[in-house]
């Protein structure tokens, strides 16, 4: 994981601004319906640096679903870009959960509500714990999938 790559990532996505695509915003922005108030735009690069170094420190002795999770946390907190942050930190959390053989989780859109909450209250109080245990739910969800189809 590095910051070419989380940049890189948004090259797949549809509908991201071309204009903006791979750039930090320089903008402040707000999310609808969520507390947390992403950082100024001054404190993105560092934020990310900071972000990079805890996967590569502290995030290598998490769980590799847990350190999906919080990762995929952190980025949407950062809120790095100026569009496509949420499809962005989706496909890094599948990525690195590829990376350790899991299978890729789907949010389904009755969790829509849940996801949202769960990520707010991440950024608002550190607490990640209804995040992970939505991912965990996920997980299993793809995981029970596959089994039956093998």
């Amino acid at each position: 994981m590095s910051i070419k790559f989380a940049t890189k990532l948004q090259i797949i996505l549809k509908g991201i601004d071309d204009e903006n695509a791979r750039r930090y915003r320089k903008e402040k922005v707000v999310i609808s319906g969520a507390e947390h108030i992403p950082p100024n735009p001054i404190k993105i690069s560092e934020q990310m640096e900071e972000l990079i170094n805890w996967y590569y420190e502290a995030g290598q002795d998490l769980h590799s679903v847990e350190r999906a999770a919080k990762l995929h946390t952190d980025l949407v907190k950062i809120h790095p870009f100026i569009d496509g942050n949420g499809r962005t930190a989706r496909v890094l959390l599948n990525f690195e959960l590829m990376k350790d053989d899991y299978p890729i989780v789907i949010i389904k859109n009755e969790d829509r509500v849940r996801y949202y909450e769960a990520l707010d209250k991440a950024h608002i109080t550190e607490d990640y714990n209804d995040f992970i245990k939505l991912i965990v739910e996920a997980s299993n969800r793809s995981l029970d999938l596959y089994l039956d189809l093998i």
